[in-house]
């Protein structure tokens, strides 16, 4: 696609955001939620829209953002944006396989404490991590604190009762509510859209909720259908759910927790977490494009340039 015609799709898609006229199911082709359903189900859907996971030993999590069909008959370009779980586990074969993405910038959402206990990133020589911390409400500390006690009737009153997704939901509205949060969002996605800004990576903890709040940020922002950027957002469950599950198992077989099952809801990401930080920029922004502009400060040249580097 020639630089007139992304221009011109994007003024398109923009002023189509800003009126809200964008079909919320509208479907440029589905994106499978993970390899397996690929495996099954890739001869009825483009392969372009496929999830593109970077098998790694040491993080789970970790896919290139490129392939997505946008609203406007382009495609995300592959090689340019990844997302990810933390870094800090990579082995010595990871640091290879991460050398060959030719990453110039990887942006870190943790906060301290988390890098306290899990380490910071583990890199190729010559690259170092920039640290954009986005808070976690305390998340972090929460379940550190309701681990260690290894009371189980602390546990339940901390997490259970329905209190593990309303703690989600609250995060997930901080991304829009907080100016902190929101500048460190709109400062990756200024430098994603810099012509002279290399392939970069940005990451979490578990790289699913402020990762993937920003990654559904980014996709709709460049058109991509809501439908496909949501499939995005939660096929963080396909690839995380198995180590997630044997995280479970270690804690109620150490006796650290009796009932682990209640950190489902803090390991997964679900469509109503997403649906809370979605209605709260409508209710302080009126649409995803004034959430863009407005929440984020993010300019038309700003989009366009996303556009220009992103989709062709």
């Amino acid at each position: 696609m020639s630089r007139a015609r992304i221009r011109l799709a994007t003024a398109v898609m923009l002023s189509a955001l800003a009126i809200g006229t964008l079909p919320a199911t509208a479907q440029a082709g589905q994106a499978p939620a993970g390899p397996a359903a690929a495996a099954t189900a890739g001869q009825h859907r483009p392969q372009a829209e496929t999830i593109r996971q970077i098998p790694l030993q040491g993080a789970v999590n970790v896919r290139d953002l490129g392939g997505y069909r946008t609203y406007t008959g382009g495609q995300v370009r592959q090689g340019l944006v990844y997302r990810s779980d933390a870094l800090s586990k990579l082995t010595d074969a990871d640091l290879t396989t991460i050398a060959g993405l030719r990453l110039t910038k990887v942006v870190d959402f943790r906060i301290p404490m988390e890098l306290q206990y899990d380490g910071a990133d583990r890199l190729p020589p010559g690259l170092t991590a920039t640290a954009r911390p986005v808070s976690d409400l305390g998340l972090y500390g929460t379940l550190v604190g309701a681990i260690s006690s290894g009371d189980p009737v602390k546990q339940e009153q901390m997490l259970g009762g329905g209190r593990a997704e309303a703690y989600m939901r609250d995060i997930y509205r901080t991304f829009v509510t907080s100016p902190e949060n929101r500048a460190q969002f709109a400062a990756t996605l200024r430098e994603t859209a810099d012509g002279r800004q290399g392939p970069m990576l940005y990451h979490c903890t578990s790289g699913k909720d402020r990762t993937g709040w920003l990654s559904y940020v980014l996709l709709r922002a460049l058109g991509v259908p809501q439908s496909s950027a949501e499939r995005d957002y939660l096929a963080s469950n396909t690839f995380r759910g198995a180590y997630d599950a044997k995280v479970r198992a270690g804690l109620k077989q150490s006796g650290r927790m009796q009932n682990p099952d209640l950190l489902i809801p803090l390991q997964e990401v679900r469509q109503d977490y997403l649906d809370a930080a979605t209605a709260q920029l409508e209710a302080e922004y009126g649409s995803f494009y004034g959430y863009l502009t407005q929440g984020l400060g993010l300019s038309l040249r700003d989009l366009v340039k996303l556009q220009d580097k992103l989709v062709r």
